[in-house]
């Protein structure tokens, strides 16, 4: 693919381009369960900038390499060294490094699909929370299991699943550190789709090329008046933001002109990257 930006060097993640404007992120440490370390979060941070910043990228797809681990979530053995290490902040985490911003507290402007191949516990759990959509392997399942480990999930996933899921269904998974199935999941409603486990790319796919059809200025705005909606207890004011941002550059944009010519002339638009 040809890019205006230049995409950062990594070696956690792995970068693959299976579609039109879709990009497909692989955490690839599958002999740790593709747990992260602090490195690792760093990576991640600097790769999701780059998709929101580069026009040619529309959607990303996250999944786990192997068939064990989408993510188990941080490091525990670094948490405990730099816990431990002279001088270190008390409780200090894997996800604590300067500038890091863990997926699982990512805002963005670009569409995440999380292919939960497997366990997605911790962390990883509190990640796929965080993603717009998700398509789950049937034998995938899911755990805040923090409460296990003497920590909490702190990073983003208990507000947010009380907004998804209600009080006491985020409380059964967080209180007592439990893992539920991926059919649990759907049910509740964070899991948009169960699926064989060797079919989670391709309909992390089907939803993704659904996507990628639609205009980038589209996409962007749609999706910000969708997490305005989320993080802000006001639809008006969630409304507002949105209109006085993302509705505004939308109106200023070419591709709001191309989507109308194209309707008016019954042809398939030519969206501006």
């Amino acid at each position: 693919m040809n890019f205006k930006y230049t995409p950062p060097e990594t070696s956690f993640a792995k970068l693959s381009y299976p579609g039109p404007r879709i990009i497909l992120v692989t955490m690839s440490r599958p002999e740790k369960m593709n747990c992260t370390r602090g490195q690792d979060v760093v990576e991640l941070t600097n790769i999701f900038r780059w998709i929101d910043d580069e026009p040619s990228l529309s959607v990303a797809i996250l999944t786990g390499a192997g068939d064990k681990a989408f993510s188990t979530g941080a490091d525990l053995q670094e948490w405990l060294q730099k816990a431990s290490a002279p001088g270190a902040r008390p409780g200090a985490g894997p996800g604590d490094a300067a500038g890091a911003i863990p997926l699982s507290n990512r805002l963005g402007k670009k569409p995440v699909i999380a292919a939960v191949n497997g366990l997605a516990l911790g962390g990883g759990c509190e990640t796929v929370v965080n993603c717009d959509i998700v398509v789950a392997a049937e034998t995938a399942k899911f755990g805040l299991v923090e409460v296990k480990r003497g920590l909490a999930a702190y990073a983003g996933a208990l507000p947010r699943l009380i907004r998804t899921i209600g009080l006491q269904r985020a409380s059964e998974m967080a209180l007592t550190g439990e893992m539920i199935t991926a059919q649990q999941g759907e049910r509740w409603g964070f899991v948009n789709k169960v699926v064989p486990q060797d079919q989670v790319i391709s309909e992390a796919m089907r939803y993704a090329n659904l996507i990628a059809e639609g205009s980038p200025d589209s996409i962007i705005t749609t999706r910000a008046g969708l997490r305005q909606g989320w993080e802000t207890a006001s639809v008006v004011e969630a409304t507002a933001v949105t209109s006085r941002r993302e509705w505004s550059d939308l109106q200023q944009g070419e591709n709001i002109q191309e989507g109308l010519a194209a309707f008016r002339t019954r042809r398939k638009p030519n969206w501006k990257l």
